[in-house]
């Protein structure tokens, strides 16, 4: 009986090991991570290339434009009705894993126009509508979700890390993509290499989906009736929200960061026309001064990680913003790609330390308790920060010629609006300062 016992007792315990993982958070943030380099491989080479992806059909700056800035605003309006979803699917998991393979499906109709070789922009428009719609709806549900199950003593750590996988996945897919657009180019065939990528791009987000499902949801009872006593309706939820944002330190905050996406949008979407068109660069030329800036954001992340836990996420994202201000003016002085290169590896550092100074303060405004209306106020005026700047950036484009000046003007005007955001950071500086 004894022998008996010896030999099932290494099962037993291999057994009990495996359910202790599948109930533990190394395991859920091992998961967690591997969606994120999942979900980079969607943006490095299918995301990223959607601009190219306009120009190549021939439908020129002003299509690209909109292209960028106009699905951001039809998913922020779809975004309100999400936490009405997470209630009536059971929960923020099912949610955000619906959302995510619908976006999968949203890009399939993008390697089919690059087969055909033609698509109307309407139709452009309107498949990547889907595809920030299912996204920015999964985001408010995703970010409670995180918040609850990622300890706050690991926070920064976590995602400091999370993120430089995630910036090293999106370098190597874009590097990829570019080598698979180049050969496809020299064969007259590029926008079948578009339709490649975007094949791979649907494929490495529904596997992402599968991640999504295998982490787990942490459930706690007062999560349960806060969502019972939740507002119903979205106006009543963005009320909420709204109200949220004035009465706590979330305010300026989101005030800051709509504006400057503003000033950033002003010129964002014409960086790549200006590369393929203005400059006449090469596939391969632009993958290279891209890659340089997601190559750098990979390596300096565990730096600003470790100066974030010094200086804290405002003092941080104060020296980001002020950094990012001038950096459109850096374009102007050569087309050079050596010169790119060197710029693009100080606005790779400055939109790293950005960047996750504003993804810890969001969380830290959502808080553990998933106060939604939040995070919905603040991607619908992100979306709208989007599609004003990027309207008004081609309006100026389009008045000046789409010449090498009327870039330059859309360049300095975009730096100009960034400076006007600065005094609503100050006074996000001054109430923290209050509350400390």
């Amino acid at each position: 009986m004894r022998s008996s016992r010896r030999h099932w007792s290494p099962v037993v315990s291999s057994f009990l090991r495996l359910l202790r993982w599948r109930r533990s958070l190394r395991r859920d943030l091992v998961i967690s991570t591997v969606d994120a380099i999942a979900y980079s491989v969607m943006v490095g080479c299918g995301e990223m290339y959607l601009g190219a992806f306009v120009l190549a059909l021939g439908l020129g700056p002003l299509v690209v434009g909109l292209v960028a800035s106009v699905p951001l605003l039809v998913g922020a309006v779809v975004q309100l009705a999400a936490p009405l979803a997470v209630h009536h699917v059971g929960g923020r998991r099912p949610w955000v894993v619906i959302c995510t393979s619908l976006q999968a499906a949203s890009l399939l109709p993008l390697a089919w126009w690059g087969w055909q070789g033609s698509a109307e922009p309407w139709q452009l428009l309107a498949a990547t509508s889907v595809y920030w719609a299912a996204g920015m709806a999964a985001f408010p549900a995703w970010t409670g979700w995180m918040a609850a199950l990622v300890p706050v003593r690991v926070r920064t750590a976590y995602f400091a890390r999370r993120n430089r996988l995630g910036q090293l996945a999106v370098l190597l897919t874009f590097v990829l993509g570019g080598i698979v657009l180049r050969a496809e180019d020299a064969r007259q065939s590029a926008l079948t290499g578009f339709s490649i990528l975007f094949l791979v791009a649907a494929a490495a987000r529904l596997f992402s989906s599968g991640c999504l499902w295998a982490c787990r949801e942490p459930r706690r009872r007062w999560q349960e009736r806060a969502a019972a006593r939740g507002p119903r309706t979205v106006r009543a939820r963005i009320a909420a929200g709204l109200h949220d944002l004035t009465s706590g330190p979330g305010g300026p905050l989101v005030a800051f960061v709509c504006c400057f996406t503003f000033g950033l949008q002003f010129a964002g979407p014409y960086f790549t026309p200006y590369m393929l068109e203005a400059l006449g660069f090469s596939y391969g030329q632009y993958l290279v001064v891209f890659a340089a800036g997601f190559l750098i954001k990979a390596i300096v992340l565990p730096t600003v990680g470790r100066l974030n836990s010094r200086l804290g996420s405002r003092r941080l994202l104060t020296l980001a913003a002020l950094a990012i201000i001038p950096l459109p003016l850096l374009w102007l002085p050569s087309g050079a790609v050596p010169w790119l290169i060197a710029v693009q590896f100080v606005a790779g550092a400055c939109w790293s330390a950005y960047e996750l100074s504003v993804a810890l303060l969001i969380f830290e405004i959502a808080g553990d308790r998933e106060r939604t209306g939040i995070v919905n106020v603040h991607s619908l005026g992100l979306a709208v920060a989007t599609v004003g700047g990027a309207t008004c950036g081609g309006v100026v484009l389009r008045a000046f010629g789409e010449g090498p000046e009327a870039y330059a003007a859309v360049f300095i005007g975009s730096c100009l609006l960034r400076a006007a955001a600065l005094p609503l950071l100050v006074i996000l500086l001054r109430r923290r300062e209050q509350q400390g």
